[in-house]
């Protein structure tokens, strides 16, 4: 399968056909556990630091706990070490009946930084909007947009990025997998729960990219193994179904999907002949010939007419802006890559996978495919340099260590699924092994838990998880109509990462905070 890496996290350039960028630093090869044979097992470590933030118009104090918290296997043998940074309201009296929330960003194998410093945490990394932010000296500021006056946040960063890493006699295998991976999240969460005194708190997961394929696996897991009921899931710039990103030959579906995406990039970067006034209206009529017109000329497959394919490409051209003996020479699909290099051709400039709204130069006018993604670069070296300082500087942890903001352990990670858990055994699973899919997962979850409340956050302009593919996921779990009534879409004028977005990052906040307020609304 094709699929590697998928998601959000930063990175490198990196070929676009490959979905997911590998970030600088990388993790070492940790085939070869650092803490194998007689090593000491590391210590928790934890750094506890007082703060206050000015949010909607009120002071708020709270502690931040930065530190590492030891798992363990079925035998009680120390596995890995996982870092965590916890914000914590401190004028609350009583934390039982106070929200928590989990957050995580995506990969498999990214850190959380994106999301805890650029979308929700109490500071926030400036970056230049849809453009390259120049290098050092950065800027720090308050994050006006933090979810710490709704909910309390611990952002978790998987084994093998940040500061979490494999001890003991803990071995890749035991971490890098869809199963693996969400149950040394349960743990963690269970270990926090229980040391914290938060089983009566409003609890909530927060992921974004995989970090949604992962909440998942991760809300059926804790409410069917561990108890742990949730009141809300909130998924930014989703994946449930991998088959949905992958231009597999033969498989038309995501040529459908990603075609309302190609419609907004060419929207955005004026690349079509009549500039349509509304981008939501625009958006709406590529849906509609998308799942009409176009679905039933590429079912045709060879029996599609000659005069037929050409009206076709005209079509299409007038939604992507891409030329129309280009389209006819695709035979009417254009993968991903080829979209981003082609769109802007002319001008020399390559668009963006996670946020088309960046551009890049292209370094080959010939290339068939993107070489990378521009996205990346833009804003990475602002994220890592102010992480790296936050850390150290604010919550005075890891001035000895070194950060990876991934860990490149999705190289070897296991795709395979173990039977999705339920009250009446396994719900999900075929003879014939397929590309991953977690649906049934979240299913199962709004199926034990029918107060379980799911908020799904799309990005007009996210090239890496188009919208339209998570419309259909959302619309085809199999859920009774009462259920189905549980889960809201949200809509951003930006790409993967939405928060970059001054004004989506508002809608953001305000989107998720209202979700948060619906727990005391029953």
């Amino acid at each position: 399968m094709a699929t590697v890496l998928l998601l959000c996290g930063q990175a490198v350039w990196m070929a676009a056909q490959t979905p997911e960028r590998v970030l600088q630093p990388q993790a070492p090869d940790l085939k070869a556990p650092a803490a194998a044979g007689n090593a000491p097992i590391p210590k928790e470590e934890t750094s506890v630091t007082e703060h206050t933030i000015r949010l909607g118009g009120q002071i708020i104090p709270y502690k931040a706990a930065a530190g590492t918290t030891l798992l363990k296997d079925e035998k009680g043998e120390p596995t890995g070490l996982l870092y965590s940074v916890a914000y914590t309201r401190s004028d609350v009296k009583d934390l039982r009946l106070r929200p928590i929330s989990f957050f995580y960003n995506g990969g498999p194998g990214s850190a959380s930084m994106w999301l805890h410093m650029g979308a929700f945490g109490p500071r926030r990394v400036a970056t230049a909007d849809g453009v390259f932010t120049p290098p050092a000296p950065y800027a720090l500021a308050d994050n006006t947009e933090s979810l710490l006056d709704k909910t309390d946040m611990v952002f978790i960063d998987a084994m093998g990025t940040g500061y979490s890493h494999i001890v003991g006699k803990g071995q890749p295998k035991d971490f890098y997998g869809i199963d693996e991976d969400a149950q040394a999240f349960a743990q963690f969460i269970a270990i926090y729960v229980n040391r914290n005194g938060r089983w009566n708190s409003p609890k909530f997961l927060v992921g974004e990219s995989y970090g949604t394929f992962r909440s998942a696996v991760l809300g059926n897991y804790l409410q069917n193994h561990d108890s742990m009921h949730l009141n809300g899931i909130v998924l930014i710039s989703s994946v449930l179904d991998l088959a949905s990103l992958t231009f597999s030959p033969g498989d038309d579906r995501p040529y459908i999907y990603y075609l309302p995406s190609y419609a907004a990039v060419a929207w955005y970067h004026k690349a079509m002949k009549n500039q349509p006034a509304d981008l939501a209206a625009f958006v709406e009529e590529a849906r509609q010939y998308a799942r009409g017109e176009y679905a039933s000329a590429l079912f045709k497959g060879a029996r599609l007419a000659s005069a037929e394919k050409q009206a076709v490409a005209k079509k299409l051209s007038s939604f992507t802006g891409l030329d129309e003996d280009f389209l006819v020479r695709a035979n009417l699909r254009v993968t991903l890559g080829q979209f981003n290099v082609e769109l802007l051709r002319r001008r020399g400039l390559t668009t963006g996978r996670i946020d088309a709204r960046f551009s890049g130069y292209t370094a080959d006018l010939l290339a068939e495919n993107a070489q990378g993604d521009p996205e990346g670069p833009a804003v990475a070296g602002a994220f890592t340099a102010m992480l790296n300082a936050y850390n150290h500087d604010e919550l005075k942890f890891g001035l000895d260590k070194t950060y990876f903001n991934s860990s490149g352990g999705a190289r070897e990670w296991n795709w395979k699924r173990l039977p999705a858990i339920g009250p009446g055994g396994a719900v999900a699973g075929g003879f014939f092994p397929g590309a991953p899919s977690v649906g049934a997962d979240l299913a199962q979850a709004m199926i034990t838990n029918p107060r379980l409340l799911v908020q799904v956050e799309n990005g007009y302009f996210d090239m890496a998880t188009p919208f339209f593919a998570t419309e259909f996921t959302m619309g085809h779990l199999g859920l009774p109509p009462d259920l189905q009534s549980h889960i809201t879409l949200d809509y951003y004028a930006a790409g993967h990462m939405m928060y970059l977005q001054e004004e989506s990052r508002v809608s953001l906040h305000d989107n998720i905070a209202r979700f948060i307020d619906r727990v005391f609304q029953k």
